[in-house]
């Protein structure tokens, strides 16, 4: 059998067409590297090289062979390579499931600079409603997700990256646009619309928490998913919403946010299973938690 230590031997010579310097760019003996050349004839059942008292020709065979084996080896230490990149992982592939805040909010961010420490991985980005977020990383379906605190869950690993207020999101001509700040008193008597409770548990506890500090329980006129509809259709005049200050991002018309007394806290965090093997999810990881490290709350 050819080995790849033979095909080195043999490039080495072919290079320097001298077995003592090929020798020693090997750092080995003269002798064993004429054997292991000689094997290599034997094996292929051809002459590589015509030997000379003071230096070596390659024959016709062994000029195809030279070509031949280089791209092998090339081939051989990429390959090689490749293997200890993914093993750290610096190639492969990264599927990140994340809510519609993330991309306004922490999500590009850490992207780029995970892609450009990482530019061997093919990083796939997937938005998805919160609810699902959590079992989609228990099934495998995705490496990570990013979305709202899903509070203990078995067999998933949480850590905190981002911290946002809620904010008041009212139509413009509302009269509560025309304060600064509103206290959650003042939202009593108002139709509210949300996020299911199933689809954005923490959201909604910390909304009907923060009404029930004003004295009241919320009436929930309309329940949508996405809190992009949600911002449109108080846009619409159709009732009022506490959504997470980045929202404001979005710029709809006819739109007013406005800062809340003792505003509650939401917590962003990045999610993920600790069996998972995937190499290239420990980088971003770790990208995940430099942003904490840094403040960015």
């Amino acid at each position: 059998m050819i080995d790849i230590r033979q095909m080195r031997y043999f490039v080495a010579v072919a290079e320097t067409l001298h077995f003592g310097r090929a020798a020693e760019r090997l750092h080995i003996s003269q002798p064993p590297l004429s054997r292991q050349i000689a094997a290599l004839e034997k094996e292929l059942g051809v002459r590589l090289f015509d030997r000379q008292s003071r230096r070596a020709t390659l024959t016709p065979a062994g000029r195809r062979f030279q070509e031949d084996a280089r791209a092998v080896l090339i081939g051989f230490d990429q390959a090689c390579q490749n293997a200890r990149m993914a093993e750290r992982g610096e190639i492969g592939e990264l599927s990140v499931g994340f809510m519609m805040h993330a991309a306004y909010t922490v999500l590009p961010g850490l992207t780029r600079r995970y892609m450009a420490s990482h530019p061997g991985v093919r990083v796939e980005l997937r938005e998805v409603i919160p609810g699902i977020l959590g079992d989609a990383v228990l099934t495998g379906r995705f490496d990570a997700a990013i979305l709202f605190d899903p509070g203990p869950v078995r067999g998933l690993a949480t850590q905190v990256i981002f911290r946002e207020p809620l904010s008041l999101a009212v139509y413009v001509s509302h009269p509560l646009a025309a304060q600064k700040t509103v206290s959650a008193g003042q939202l009593n008597g108002e139709a509210f619309i949300a996020a299911p409770a199933e689809v954005a548990p923490r959201l909604r506890q910390s909304i009907a928490g923060y009404c029930r500090s004003g004295g009241f329980e919320p009436t929930f006129r309309l329940e949508v998913e996405l809190q992009q509809t949600i911002v449109s259709l108080v846009a619409e005049n159709l009732g009022i919403a506490l959504v997470p200050r980045s929202m404001a991002k979005l710029g709809i018309a006819n739109l007013a946010f406005r800062d809340l007394e003792d505003a509650p806290i939401i917590e962003h965090v990045v999610a993920w299973r600790p069996g998972n093997l995937n190499p290239a999810l420990a980088p971003f990881l770790a990208e995940a938690h430099s942003d904490v490290a840094a403040g960015l709350d």
